[in-house]
């Protein structure tokens, strides 16, 4: 049985650094398992939409929706994400007459009655997006999926640069009631350097506009790591988003990926890039004011005020993860629109095609724009199973896994157990008889800890980026 988290001793957990420093190395962030980069287009699409029939037989459990609007009018060079850069609104309107395309043909492959629980708009810039397109949104997902659930968490990212009141309005008019606000960082001369000057004005305004209109949780995004930051401009920045009184932060370290997002080469040309110790620095001023703030440390970057949801379901045990992070919503299929867009169903992940002459041209074919997928066999389930009790409870009980997996566990997974060993000695796991669990000094290198359980991954690949 999962006993509560004690919050003082989540809000007052202290960083080893040293044992941070030995253990940091590139490894997935499992917001899935297995993670998108096992995702193959060998995979029979047919196999994959025969998924979304078996996920809709009779008794199916609640969904969430996720949309991926991606226009942007400048691109931050910093950024991992699959955008359209431009500056014609008309953009907007073309995209939603595709995205209503492939909204019709997703939703005849469903049952639509299933309660919706959760809808998320990413991006991209979703404010990109004019308050009139986005009520017609709001209209389409109402008219798809008309079974919204009363207490359905509506979710959008925002770039304060490109927010307007009219915008706060809209959205709270199609039912959003939570907000992501893309800070990053405040210092103006590092703003300069990752291309997206941002006064903190700005990020001041959008705050005050939101609180006035309802929206019961707001969540600050930040980057440490990014070119000409130090420990002492990153602990102002903190200083700064502090002031603004968020429910939420997520605190991500820089995914310095420039073979895979070529913009980023910038930074190794300038040469501006933060060393691994002035890095792990920032990460230790971030986690020592925010837990002096009485934020709790949710794990991986998320930090929470104790009374959040996110917070109550750590400490409850009943917190869950997902594409979009940590979530207090499980059990609910994810039906994702937009091109890039990955959805997941019980045993299941697709991902749309990434561009958009791609992604419309499957649509104009009359096909789902899938670019690849997997199909879970039985143990690629059990792993999942224990790899995300790891990343939500810092824990593996074992009766609860017998029971949940069919298997013995202790017997079963023997050699991932032993390979704990080290981990073990270095104070960041505690092994009994019963079970294994993560030590408070252990919780910042839980995806060191769910790598034991991967058999995919490879020691040495360039795939992912460090864990811290």
């Amino acid at each position: 049985m999962i006993t509560p988290f004690e919050p003082s001793a989540l809000m007052t957990a202290a960083l080893d650094l040293d044992l941070i420093r030995k253990h940091s190395i590139p490894g997935p962030r499992y917001t899935s398992y297995p993670p998108a980069t096992q995702f193959t287009a060998e995979q029979d699409f047919g196999d994959l939409e025969a998924a979304i029939t078996e996920d809709n037989r009779a008794g199916a459990g609640p969904i969430s929706l996720y949309f991926h609007l991606p226009f942007c009018e400048s691109r931050c060079w910093f950024c991992g994400c699959t955008t359209v850069i431009t500056k014609r609104r008309d953009a907007a309107g073309d995209y939603l007459d595709d995205l209503a395309r492939e909204m019709r043909l997703t939703a005849a492959r469903m049952d639509t009655r299933r309660p919706v629980t959760q809808i998320h708009l990413g991006g991209g810039t979703p404010t990109f997006f004019p308050p009139a397109e986005l009520r017609r949104l709001g209209a389409l997902i109402t008219e798809r999926f008309p079974n919204r659930a009363p207490d359905c968490e509506f979710s959008v990212e925002i770039d304060p640069r490109r927010l307007t009141l009219e915008h706060v309005g809209a959205l709270r008019e199609i039912g959003a009631n939570r907000a992501s606000l893309g800070v990053q960082d405040t210092n103006p001369r590092v703003q300069l350097t990752i291309h997206r000057l941002q006064p903190h004005s700005l990020n001041q305004q959008a705050f005050a506009w939101l609180r006035a209109n309802g929206f019961r949780s707001i969540n600050v995004d930040l980057i440490f790591g990014l070119p000409l930051q130090t420990p002492t401009s990153f602990a102002d920045t903190i200083d700064d988003v502090l002031g603004l009184d968020p429910d939420r932060l997520s605190v991500f370290s820089y995914a310095h990926v420039p073979w895979i997002k070529p913009a980023q080469k910038i930074f190794d040309d300038r040469g501006h890039l933060p060393d691994a110790e002035q890095k792990l620095a920032m990460f230790a001023v971030a986690h020592e004011k925010l837990t002096a703030a009485h934020y709790i440390d949710i794990g991986l970057d998320h930090f929470a005020k104790p009374a959040d949801e996110l917070a109550v379901a750590l400490r409850e045990g009943t917190l869950h993860r997902n594409f979009q992070g940590y979530s207090t919503r499980g059990g609910a299929s994810l039906y994702a629109f937009g091109m890039s867009s990955i959805s997941s169903t019980g045993d299941s992940y697709r991902q749309n095609l990434k561009t958009l002459p791609e992604w419309r041209a499957a649509l104009d074919a009359g096909r789902l724009p899938i670019e690849k997928g997997l199909r879970l066999n039985e143990e690629d389930l059990r792993r999942r199973t224990i790899i995300m009790r790891l990343m939500c409870d810092r824990r593996l009980d074992f009766a609860a896994l017998s029971k949940i997996l069919r298997v013995n566990f202790a017997e079963r997974y023997a050699p991932e157990l032993a390979s704990l060993a080290d981990l073990e000695a270095d104070g960041i796991v505690v092994r009994s008889p019963g079970g294994v669990e993560v030590t408070l000094r252990g919780v910042p290198l839980l995806r060191v800890v769910a790598m034991r359980f991967d058999p995919n991954v490879t020691a040495g690949a360039r795939q992912h980026s460090r864990t811290i």
